[in-house]
């Protein structure tokens, strides 16, 4: 987990990233935060969408007559959606409270 250098905070893995690829975060104290709540949403859609791409893939990865092309679009499809969805269970496990 990533901490605020300022306080200790911890710092909230956003689901997007800078154009050159590395993480983004958010040092807040409130989970109701105009960019928190931009978060929440992007999460969600994000999620949203892995469950429809996952419900398209599946027909389409047993179906014998899908060709090279489809399937690897699928295999990309699916790899992106389950890396928003670790990066989402990632940011999320980083917030439950510690024990």
């Amino acid at each position: 987990m990533i901490r605020d250098g300022r306080d200790g905070t911890p710092l909230r893995l956003l689901p997007w990233s800078t154009p050159e690829g590395a993480p983004c975060y958010l040092s807040t104290d409130d989970p109701r935060s105009r960019l928190s709540r931009l978060a929440d949403e992007l999460e969600a859609d994000l999620l949203d969408s892995a469950e429809f791409v996952l419900a398209e893939a599946g027909p389409l990865l047993t179906d014998e007559a899908s060709g090279t092309r489809e399937l690897r679009f699928t295999g990309v499809q699916l790899a992106a959606a389950l890396a928003d969805a670790l990066r989402i269970a990632t940011s999320r496990g980083a917030r439950l409270p510690e024990r």
